[in-house]
């Protein structure tokens, strides 16, 4: 039986790229000049630490730039509030999306069964497996769960006869 997986994993090579991309223009930048703003990766999570919020909106501008030109979808990240740290500082932590949850997951399985189609999905942990005796059923659905208003990245592996 055909059958693809949906998923929602970030290249986390292309973000680390991103992030020197970042660290290097933040140096050279003028206005970045003996700020000390630093911004790294520990798993899912990039933590921003600035003097203030003007430099604090910028580092995110430019991150988002570096994001979007190493060809990864926006919308894994997710900026989170700002805190205070030490020496008047402020600290921002940026999630990055790994994973389909399992609402979405119960969505994903809601639109292939509302899409009329031959089609069977399950959840297996943070995927989902749809399974058809067409290929071309499960090409369309692919077609579906990308016009869907889904606010997730989502990829399509595992394509198999």
């Amino acid at each position: 039986m055909p059958s693809f997986d949906v998923v929602s994993k970030p290249d986390l090579q292309e973000i680390d790229n991103a992030i020197n991309n970042t660290k290097r223009e933040v140096d050279n930048r003028f206005d970045f000049k003996n700020s000390n703003s630093t911004i790294e990766r520990k798993e899912f999570l990039i933590t921003m630490d600035t003097p203030d919020m003007t430099k604090l909106a910028q580092f995110n501008d430019i991150l988002k730039n570096n994001i979007v030109r190493r060809k990864i979808d926006p919308k894994f990240i997710h900026i989170k509030d700002t805190e205070t740290s030490s020496g008047n500082r402020i600290r921002q932590h940026i999630e990055i999306l790994n994973g389909i949850s399992k609402e979405d997951a119960k969505l994903v399985t809601n639109l292939v069964k509302s899409s009329k189609l031959k089609l069977q999905s399950s959840i297996q942990g943070d995927e989902v497996r749809i399974i058809g005796k067409k290929i071309d059923d499960l090409q369309d659905m692919i077609d579906v769960l990308k016009s869907a208003d889904i606010k997730l990245p989502l990829q399509y592996i595992n394509f198999r006869d």
